[in-house]
């Protein structure tokens, strides 16, 4: 059982601040993601927490206990991280027993612990192998392994998936949330895959530039972006952004017009939306432009016009047929499009 606070936390290195005024309170049981390009600050952020950074100002704490000048033996969490980590002499059993051996377990509990960690993360086929002998996915399950044996109060996860092919991201990801819903241990994750983030997490937290962008439920992200940077970092694709003037209620920009906004805000706008929210048409539409490419992706086609100085897609059906320059329209309905002031880059309360 964790609850973990961090309370205006700051880290700096001389003149760089690599995280600015971290504020967050992340309920016991709780997945969270931090998620944010490279350099944002969200690994130094694990690292606090785990005691391998100083905290430059500001308090982190543990069910109420303030743990800043604690080792990172001492606040009972377990890390995996994108190298795995495994001694390479040791077997996956001897590996998934190492913590136990060094927070002096006794001997006699090592092996019920073991195979309950190794039945958990599916390894049983695997337990006399090195890891040399071993694929990818198979490494990070026994790193997945060795972090859970001795039942930790948090589990600390850096980009653990990152060198993973895509098809053992997909496996892995799903058995860390089948593993963390069992287990029901508090836990933090880094990532800068917004996929990951989407799947695994009960909230994400945004990051870009050391500083929180935005905090909430997937769903509340993808939804309601709190800026165009976490409009242009969530979905896939990115949420279009299309600059343009808004006036009475028309935002209008290169090759695109739209009616029936709200008519309180007005001046220069971002005008934000989905591609799955707007669709192509053979009438009149609110996109006439020249088509800048289509993609098959499978189950749909991706059509893209340049508008202005952006790139601007839409999801159609696979049976779609158009050849690059042809004129194509689309529709894009008034109710689901975001504004985003332009200067600013915040999202226009409505």
């Amino acid at each position: 059982m964790a609850r973990l606070q961090l309370k205006n936390v700051n880290k700096r290195w001389g003149s760089f601040v690599g995280v600015d005024n971290f504020d967050l309170d992340i309920a016991d049981q709780e997945f969270l993601v931090l998620l944010g390009p490279s350099g944002c600050g969200k690994s130094t952020t694990m690292r606090m927490i785990a005691g391998l950074e100083d905290v430059t100002d500001g308090e982190i704490l543990f069910d109420g206990k303030v743990v800043n000048d604690l080792e990172p033996k001492d606040r009972d969490i377990s890390m995996v991280f994108q190298s795995y980590g495994l001694y390479p002499n040791l077997t996956v059993y001897e590996n998934i027993r190492f913590p136990l051996k060094v927070r002096k377990v006794p001997k006699e509990k090592h092996d019920d612990m073991v195979m309950n960690a190794v039945r958990m993360t599916e390894l049983e086929d695997f337990m006399h192998r090195r890891p040399a002998d071993l694929s990818g996915g198979q490494r990070q399950r026994v790193a997945l392994g060795r972090a859970i044996v001795r039942k930790p109060t948090v589990f600390l996860m850096d980009e653990p998936l990152s060198n993973l092919d895509a098809k053992l991201r997909v496996s892995t990801r799903a058995q860390i949330k089948n593993l963390q819903s069992k287990l029901k241990t508090t836990t933090v994750y880094v990532t800068h895959d917004q996929i990951e983030a989407m799947t695994l997490a009960d909230r994400v937290v945004v990051m870009n530039a050391g500083k929180i962008q935005q905090v909430g439920t997937p769903t509340d992200i993808y939804d309601t972006p709190a800026n165009t940077f976490v409009a242009s970092f969530i979905g896939s694709p990115a949420m279009n952004l299309v600059e343009g003037l808004l006036k009475d209620g028309v935002f209008e920009g290169e090759n695109i017009r739209v009616e029936g906004l709200p008519t309180g805000p007005s001046g220069n706008i971002t005008l934000g939306f989905r591609a799955e929210d707007a669709e192509i048409v053979d009438g009149a539409g609110q996109i006439e432009a020249p088509m800048y490419s289509i993609e098959l992706l499978g189950e749909a086609s991706m059509i893209t016009w340049r508008l202005g100085g952006a790139l601007v897609s839409i999801k159609t059906n696979k049976e779609y047929r158009a050849e690059i320059g042809d004129v194509v329209r689309a529709r894009i309905p008034a109710e689901i499009c975001h504004l985003f002031d332009t200067a600013t880059g915040e999202r226009v309360a409505l």
